[in-house]
C-alpha cells in the first residue's frame, strides 16, 4: 500500500489492515507522527506531538490484538483532539497566548472514551485562539499563525476546529475531535473537504473541554466520511457523571437502510451563495432524488443572530472574566478578539434571558418540520474557504450563510457536513444534513447514502501531501 493510500485510508480500512497485521498501530502511530511533523508546520495545523504517548498506546492496542482481544473498530487508529480537549500532562493552549504554559493532570472525557475504544491519541491540534469567543476577522486569530485548507494554501482551513479540519484533509489524522458552538465543526469540513459531525447537546460529554458558552458547545469528530464518523460517535456518545448536561441516549449505528427518504430544502438557503457552491448543491440534490423525496420548508423566524450574539457574550464574558478584567485579552492575536470581551461584560441580562427564553419555542417550531421530514440538506456555506490574508468581512461580499446554523446550534440539533465538489480556486464546497435531536443516526445515514453515489470524499489533496 502506498503511502498516499495509507494517509487516506478509511477507518474500516485501516481496521482491516490491522487485523489482518498488514500493518501494525505502532507503525500507524508513527508514519502519522512523522506526517504531521513534515507538514503540520506548512498548515500551521499543530500545536504538540504526542510521540511517546502515541506510541505506548500503539504497541499496548497491538499486544491486545495480539492476544485477541479487539476493542471494536477503531482499535489501534491514530487521532488528533483540538487543543481545547485535555490531554493528561500535555499542553492544552485553547489556542491563546495567555494560556500557552497550561496542562491538567487528566483526560478529558472524550479521550478517555476513545482509549477505551482502543483508539490512539498523537496530536494536539491548532484552533482559533478560545474558539473565536472574543471575536475574531483574520484567519491570523492563533498563537499558531493562520490555519490553511490542504486544497490550496492562501486559505482559511476554517474555525474555530482549524487544525482538526486540516489535518484530516491532508491526511495527518485518520480523524480529529474538534468542538463547535456556533459553526466551528461545520466551517472546517467545508473549507477542507472532510465530513464534520456536529452531536446533539449533551450528546458527548465536554467534561476536560474548554467552556465557551456552557448552553452551546458541543464536541464531534471531523473524519473522511460520514461512516467514519458515526463509529468515532459510538464510541465518544453517553453519559458522563462528570458532565451534568450529557444525557443517556442510545446511539443506534449504523441506522436501519431505508428505500426512501423525506428530506427537505431550507427556502432561501441557496440564494446568495456563490455560484458553484449553487451549482455544486444543485447537483448534490440531483443525486439526492435517487434516493429521496424533497420538498421545501421555511426556517421559522427568530432573532437568531441576536440570540446567539447574546448568548455568547452572557456566558463567553463569564467564561473568560478573568483574563478580560486582568487585562491579558491583549495578548491574543486578533484585533476584534483583544477588544470583543470587554463589551461581554457589559451584556444586558434581560437580553441573555429573552434570548434564552426564545429557544424553546424555536425547539418546538423546528421538532414540527422533523416530525414531517427525516433531515433538512442545505449548502453548508454560501462560499468557499476566505483568503488568509484578507479580513472575513472583506473576502467575500454580497454573500450571505442565512441563519441556519445558528438556528440549529441554538435548539442543540446535530448536522453533519459532507463535501459536495469545488469551486473557486480549487477549493471543497460542501452539503449539510440537519436532523432532529438525538437524530444523528439518521442523518449520518442520508449522508453516506449521498457519499455512496458520489466520490467528492474520496478526493485528496494529492500531489502537494502525498
Amino acid at each position: 500500500m502506498s503511502d498516499a493510500a495509507l494517509a487516506f485510508a478509511s477507518i474500516d480500512d485501516l481496521g482491516r489492515r490491522l487485523r489482518r497485521r498488514t500493518v501494525s498501530s505502532a507503525e500507524l502511530a508513527a508514519f502519522y507522527l512523522k506526517r504531521l511533523e513534515r507538514f503540520g508546520p506548512r498548515l500551521n495545523s499543530v500545536v504538540t506531538l504526542l510521540h511517546e504517548r502515541a506510541m505506548a498506546e500503539a504497541r499496548q492496542a497491538d499486544a491486545e490484538l495480539a492476544r485477541g482481544r479487539d476493542r471494536g473498530p477503531l482499535h489501534g487508529i491514530p487521532y488528533g483532539v483540538k487543543d481545547l480537549v485535555a490531554v493528561r500532562g500535555a499542553p492544552t493552549t485553547w489556542g491563546a497566548q495567555p494560556y500557552r504554559g497550561q496542562s491538567f493532570p487528566y483526560d478529558a472525557t472524550v479521550v478517555k472514551r476513545l482509549r477505551a475504544a482502543g483508539a490512539v491519541v498523537i496530536a494536539k491540534l491548532a484552533m482559533i485562539e478560545l474558539a473565536g469567543g472574543m471575536g475574531y476577522n483574520q484567519a491570523d486569530a492563533s498563537f499558531t499563525g493562520p490555519c490553511k485548507t490542504p486544497w490550496n494554501l492562501k486559505f482559511w482551513s476554517g474555525g474555530s476546529s482549524s487544525g482538526s479540519g486540516s489535518s484530516v484533509s491532508a491526511g495527518l489524522v485518520p480523524f480529529a475531535i474538534g468542538s463547535e458552538t456556533d459553526g466551528s465543526i461545520m466551517s472546517p469540513a467545508n473549507n477542507c473537504g472532510v465530513s464534520g459531525l456536529r452531536p446533539t447537546y449533551g450528546r458527548v460529554s465536554r467534561h476536560g473541554a474548554m467552556a465557551l458558552c456552557w448552553t452551546l458547545d458541543k464536541l464531534g469528530p471531523l473524519c473522511r466520511s460520514a461512516r467514519d464518523a458515526g463509529l468515532v460517535l459510538s464510541a465518544i456518545a453517553g453519559r458522563d457523571a462528570d458532565d451534568s448536561t450529557s444525557v443517556r441516549r442510545p446511539f443506534d449505528f449504523p441506522a436501519p437502510a431505508r428505500a426512501r427518504w423525506r428530506l427537505a430544502t431550507v427556502k432561501g438557503a441557496a440564494d446568495k451563495t456563490q455560484p458553484a457552491v449553487k451549482k455544486n448543491y444543485m447537483a448534490a440534490l440531483s443525486a439526492l432524488r435517487e434516493i429521496a423525496s424533497i420538498e421545501e420548508v421555511s426556517l421559522p423566524e427568530f432573532p437568531y443572530d441576536a440570540m446567539v450574539g447574546s448568548i455568547i457574550a452572557a456566558e463567553g464574558g463569564a467564561a473568560f472574566r478573568e483574563i478580560i478584567q486582568d487585562g491579558r485579552i491583549g495578548q491574543l492575536a486578533d484585533p476584534d478578539g483583544r477588544r470583543g470581551g470587554y463589551s461581554y461584560l457589559v451584556t444586558y441580562a434581560v437580553d441573555y434571558v429573552d434570548a434564552m427564553r426564545e429557544r424553546r419555542p424555536l425547539r418546538q417550531a423546528l421538532n414540527a418540520i422533523f416530525a414531517k421530514v427525516d433531515a433538512l440538506v442545505a449548502p453548508t456555506y454560501s462560499t468557499v474557504a476566505p483568503p488568509i490574508d484578507i479580513p472575513f468581512d472583506k473576502a467575500y461580499p454580497g454573500f450571505s450563510d442565512g441563519p441556519l446554523i445558528s438556528a440549529c446550534n441554538l435548539a442543540g440539533i446535530p448536522a453533519v457536513s459532507v463535501p459536495s465538489g469545488f469551486g473557486a480556486s480549487g477549493l471543497p464546497t460542501g452539503v449539510m444534513f440537519v436532523g432532529r435531536a438525538f437524530g444523528e443516526a439518521e442523518i449520518i445515514g442520508v449522508a453516506d447514502a449521498f457519499q455512496s453515489r458520489t466520490d467528492w470524499h474520496r478526493r485528496h489533496p494529492l500531489p502537494a501531501f502525498a
